[in-house]
Parts: structure tokens; C-alpha cells; sequence
């Protein structure tokens, strides 16, 4: 990605990574919407209005820190609320409802990347205008696959949990939920000691070289 200046720099990352954790937290209320329970709509969350779902901290403070200090920049809204008890089928669909995040975050990938293979293929027309949807492009993908890359890893609260926990034994499922409380100082040192950047690491550099063949191609 060229080196653009901090405020271009900003706007570039900001619209796809706003973009990304809005569309992911409503597609969880939505889907729970449809799988019988209404918390979230009733609580004006269905929508993609990215004010209704931003965390001071997850969203705007980590993101500007990030980007002062590298290309890249990663956050996170507040978590859509989904009652259990609501759904019609609570242990399937909190399953369907966890999964929609990062199916979600896979459908703006393979959209940012349409996107981009439209503005590779323009450049040469087009090189001011192109050049920065491009940059923001490569941004909507690196941001869409490490979501849906990390929230699939199955550690409580995240999504990859609430699938992993469907097909659990009712009495294992339980004890194995109960390690929510424990899952912010999991995921710290599963960064501090790099078994997160190697869990996540080979699956992203392999998606992203199918992106550039597919570029090329």
C-alpha cells in the first residue's frame, strides 16, 4: 500500500474497517431477528448506522493508535445483544447466529475484492482516483479476512465458541461457556506469546495470495 499522508491514510482504513465490524454486528442481530428473537431491533440496532454501534474504545481510540504507529489498523464495535431464550431453537441457532458475523465479513471480502479487481484493471485510466479505492480496497480485504479469521477461533465469547458449543454436550457446553470470563486475558496471551499471530498468520497470507492471482489474472 503506498504511503499516503495520515489524514488520506485515515479515511482510507476508516470507511472499510467501520464498515466491516457495523455490517458484522447487525448481521448477528438480524439473523437473530429472523431466528425468532427481537432484542436487538428493539434496542435500534438493526441498522447500519455505524454511531448505534461504536465502542469509544474498540472502535475509535485502538484504531487511531494503530494507525499513528503502522499501516494497519484493527477494532471492534459493542456486541449486539442476542436473548437465547427467544430463539426456537436455542442451541442451533445461536450457532447460525454466531456464524453470520463472520459469514457476514466473507461477503464484504469477496466484494472488496471485486472492487478491486475492477480498480486494478481501470488504473491506468483513472491512476489519481483509482490508486486510493484500490488502497482501500486492499484494506476492506486484510480487515474482512482477520475477522472472520479471528472470530471463528473458539475461544468464548467469540463466534467460533457459540458454533463450536452447538455441537457440545448440553453438560460440557455449559462448563465450556463458562470460560467466557476468562476469554479477554485468553486472547492477551495468546497475542503476548505470538500463538495468535501463528494461528492466524498462514491462513490470511494464503487468502491473500489467491486476492493478488486473482488481480493478475
Amino acid at each position: 500500500m503506498p504511503d499516503f499522508p495520515l489524514v488520506e491514510k485515515i479515511i482510507i482504513w476508516a470507511v472499510p474497517v467501520v464498515f466491516a465490524i457495523t455490517v458484522h454486528e447487525v448481521a448477528h442481530g438480524w439473523t437473530a431477528s429472523r431466528l425468532g428473537d427481537q432484542t436487538a431491533r428493539m434496542l435500534g440496532r438493526l441498522t447500519l448506522n455505524p454511531i448505534r454501534h461504536i465502542d469509544p474504545l474498540g472502535t475509535v481510540v485502538v484504531p487511531l493508535l494503530l494507525l499513528y504507529a503502522g499501516d494497519f489498523i484493527f477494532g471492534w464495535a459493542k456486541p449486539v445483544p442476542v436473548n437465547w431464550r427467544n430463539l426456537r431453537q436455542p442451541r442451533r441457532d445461536m450457532a447460525i447466529v454466531a456464524a453470520a458475523g463472520p459469514g457476514a465479513n466473507l461477503l464484504m471480502f469477496i466484494g472488496w475484492t471485486l472492487l478491486a479487481k475492477l480498480c486494478f484493471e481501470t488504473s491506468e485510466y483513472y491512476s489519481t482516483v483509482a490508486t486510493q479505492l484500490f488502497s482501500m480496497c486492499q484494506a476492506g480485504i486484510m480487515i474482512n479476512v482477520l475477522l472472520m479469521l479471528l472470530n471463528l477461533i473458539p475461544v468464548p465469547p467469540l463466534d467460533g465458541s457459540r458454533v463450536l458449543s452447538a455441537f457440545l454436550p448440553p453438560r460440557m457446553a455449559y462448563r465450556y461457556n463458562r470460560l467466557e470470563k476468562f476469554g479477554l486475558i485468553i486472547m492477551v496471551l495468546l497475542l503476548a506469546t505470538q500463538v495468535l499471530g501463528l494461528v492466524l498468520g498462514p491462513p490470511m497470507e494464503r487468502i491473500l495470495k489467491l486476492v493478488d492471482l486473482f488481480l493478475l489474472w
